[in-house]
């Protein structure tokens, strides 16, 4: 699939030092990060990754040397360019995570049976890593580039990727999910990868790849190599150096996010505080250890909350962390602020940490007290909750709102079904 939902803080996309030019892209080494530029054309000819990896073609999300049929595919490019919000590609740069949507997208193909193969591929190269060393030696690696600009064929190599990842099981690794177009359901791949700590694929290591030499020889990255033999993982990871977001990094820029959210907005219209339970269940969406959470009455503020345990450990002796949750159900105009987040805050002397969720997003003042002070607490914003909806299959407002329906019903769809 070709779409890019990044992670905050990401690099942007800018031409610096780091930029290769098109005429030289057919010698360059790949760079992690760095930026490599399109030609000017105005045709399918101004692809840059066709100039750096000959052979993969100048079109598609899956490009590869070899044959998925043939199972003699010797490296692989994902592309991603971030148009297609129903399929959210995802890069985590601090922990070197990456999901990536199959090439399944529309009603009436089998899982596999798409034209570039590219599922089958998927499935083939996940089911081989769990393999003997020498079975995994025929996995080829792939090469993450995510377009760089709105316009123009400009491409950023995000880095080397390997199936799979430290702390996923097998069934995370790979999973097919159930997507619903025009009342026609179909399935598609959910692919997870680790980005290796590897910061320069030379060019020798490329050509050598594509000419069908042995991928452990001929400039071999270190992290390749002991993926291959020991299947560990040494994930380039990049804590950010801020964790202050812009009004705008929290909001969604898209009109079908800015649907989810006022379409969320309005199911609790006139009942606000009813949106605590739906806040719960967004947690529950990002942190599935959560365990059992009651919703506490309304406070002398106005307010409503819930207090919950977040289990961690093995499931046959966990221990139970204490967290408080709160929730806004703001307009993307009103700020969450100091005010509004002090009650958690002082709430943290009782619980080990707290969970802020709001449709909104927060002020920067708000932002820098918590994080300077040390508050261990989850700020969750608009941008977040349609991306993390996105994520479990809610890309839509009408699918958002057939969720609440049946999560959240109304007092008079509650009273209708109790008649009957």
């Amino acid at each position: 699939m070709e779409n890019f939902v990044a992670a905050p803080n990401a690099p942007i996309a800018t031409p610096g030092k780091h930029a290769v030019a098109f005429g030289q892209l057919q010698e360059a080494d790949l760079q992690v990060d760095a930026l490599y530029q399109g030609g000017t054309s105005g045709n399918s000819g101004d692809d840059p990754i066709a100039k750096l990896v000959r052979g993969v073609g100048n079109q598609g999300g899956f490009r590869y040397v070899g044959s998925p049929l043939r199972g003699d595919v010797r490296l692989v490019i994902l592309y991603t360019t971030g148009d297609q919000p129903d399929w959210p590609d995802a890069l985590d740069p601090q922990t070197g995570a990456f999901t990536y949507y199959g090439d399944n997208r529309t009603p009436g193909h089998e899982l596999h049976g798409t034209s570039r193969k590219g599922n089958l591929l998927l499935r083939d190269i996940f089911a081989a890593s769990h393999e003997a060393p020498e079975q995994r030696r025929r996995v080829p690696p792939f090469l993450l580039f995510e377009k760089a600009a709105t316009k123009g064929r400009d491409v950023r190599f995000r880095g080397l990727l390997a199936p799979g990842g430290p702390a996923l099981t097998s069934d995370d690794e790979l999973a097919a999910v159930w997507r619903t177009t025009a009342g026609r359901r179909f399935q598609n791949y959910r692919a997870r990868f680790t980005v290796l700590d590897h910061p320069v694929v030379s060019r020798g290591w490329i050509d050598h790849l594509r000419s069908g030499g042995d991928p452990l020889t001929g400039d071999c990255p270190p992290a390749w190599q002991a993926w291959v033999q020991t299947r560990s993982y040494s994930p380039l990871t990049a804590p950010v150096t801020t964790l202050i977001r812009s009004q705008a990094e929290q909001l969604p820029t898209d009109p079908e996010g800015q649907a989810v959210l006022e379409a969320i907005r309005e199911h609790f219209r006139g009942r606000e505080h009813d949106f605590e339970a739906c806040a719960v269940a967004l947690w529950r969406l990002l942190a599935p250890a959560t365990g059992q959470v009651d919703i506490t009455r309304r406070s002398r503020d106005g307010g409503r909350d819930a207090i919950g345990k977040y289990h961690l450990g093995p499931s046959a002796d966990r221990i139970a962390i204490d967290f408080a949750l709160e929730a806004k159900l703001y307009k993307t105009s009103n700020s969450v602020g100091i005010r509004e987040g002090s009650r958690l805050i002082s709430r943290l002397r009782h619980r080990n940490f707290g969970v802020l969720v709001t449709t909104s997003h927060f002020n920067r003042q708000f932002q820098e007290e918590v994080r300077a002070d040390g508050h261990p607490i989850v700020l969750i914003c608009g941008r977040d909750i349609t991306e993390l909806l996105r994520q479990h299959g809610f890309a839509t407002a009408e699918a958002v709102r057939s969720w609440l329906t049946h999560q959240f019903p109304t007092p008079d769809v509650i009273n209708l079904q109790s008649q009957h």
